[in-house]
């Protein structure tokens, strides 16, 4: 994959679990971006339905990877796992019910590579630990979206003051549905975030304190004000499941997991990078184990001892399985 920071190669990475009936469509959506530079990587979250089956078709494309996890590490790590597996400049993430615009990617890319973008001076940059008048480079480029609740609404999601909810929660009022704020979890992302901020936290509110470490710690963040995606919500969606959904005990504690990073970033002015500890990652199926590349990101000692015996192993585990 070429590093021309004019046409940086792109990661899509999709974590699955259970999405048979999903899966297919998710793949083919993110293979027919127009952005022409892609790797598409299925993390497979150690599913027990028919996910291998249904990504077999994209084998034969040189662009789609798809890696069987051991076992169920929860989305969260299965997206560290796809960030510690792959080294493209760029990296997106895409749900398996997502269904992203043709250009969503080529739209983001234009932004992540602009060379005009600078710091006007009207604005108070050394709150960002930057300078005015200082040329900048975009790390993350959002875009506004579409959701599809279950019953049947649909909903725009565009009130870009929400990605402060928890920062200036009293910012947040009139929003269509609780916690609304710009998409992070479809956003692109230039790779060396990833190696100055780590991976996600292993929560299930991971985007909203990623979203927050990048915020906080000054990280430049563009938002396209295209609608580019649109992402269903299904009754089984964890925000929508009575053990993971927004009221449940799970995200509660999560969420003072993410307040508790704010609190600490008022006192210290910065939210410490998160290293990738996956205790328990293996990897049981590789489509393409000469796709496989290991990313420059904090991790602890055993991860790196586990990331260095799949990438040496990746060959034997997929004639395994076949």
């Amino acid at each position: 994959m070429t590093s021309d920071p004019l046409a940086p190669s792109v990661d899509i990475i999709i974590p699955t679990y259970n999405r048979a009936h999903l899966i297919a469509g998710a793949i083919r959506a993110a293979l027919d971006q127009s952005w022409w530079n892609i790797r598409v990587t299925v993390i497979d979250d150690a599913s027990t339905d028919a996910t291998q089956a249904a990504t077999h078709p994209f084998f034969d494309d040189p662009r789609f990877n798809y890696i069987r996890l051991s076992s169920n590490l929860g989305t969260a790590t299965a997206k560290n796992a796809g960030l510690l597996l792959t080294d493209g400049d760029a990296v997106t993430f895409h749900d398996s019910d997502d269904l992203p615009h043709r250009d969503k990617v080529l739209h983001q890319v234009r932004v992540l590579t602009a060379q005009d973008i600078g710091a006007d001076m009207c604005l108070n940059w050394k709150l960002a630990n930057k300078e005015s008048g200082q040329r900048l480079g975009v790390t993350a480029v959002l875009t506004h979206h579409e959701l599809i609740l279950p019953d049947g609404r649909r909903v725009e999601i565009r009130r870009d003051i929400s990605l402060l909810d928890d920062v200036f929660p009293n910012l947040q009022m009139g929003a269509q549905v609780p916690g609304e704020w710009t998409h992070v979890n479809s956003g692109l992302f230039r790779a060396d975030v990833f190696r100055r901020l780590g991976g996600f936290e292993d929560c299930i509110e991971e985007d909203r304190e990623f979203r927050n470490r990048l915020i906080l710690n000054g990280e430049i963040i563009w938002i396209v004000p295209e609608l580019l995606l649109t992402k269903i919500e299904t009754p089984d969606s964890l925000t929508q499941s009575a053990v993971s959904d927004y009221d449940s005990a799970r995200r509660r504690a999560d969420r003072q997991l993410v307040w508790g990073k704010v609190e600490d970033w008022r006192r210290s002015g910065t939210v410490s990078p998160v290293p990738v500890d996956i205790e328990t990652l293996g990897v049981s199926f590789v489509s393409r184990p000469e796709l496989l590349r290991r990313r420059d990101i904090p991790v602890t000692t055993t991860t790196a001892s586990q990331i260095d015996a799949i990438l040496a192993t990746g060959p034997t585990a997929q004639v395994a399985a076949q």
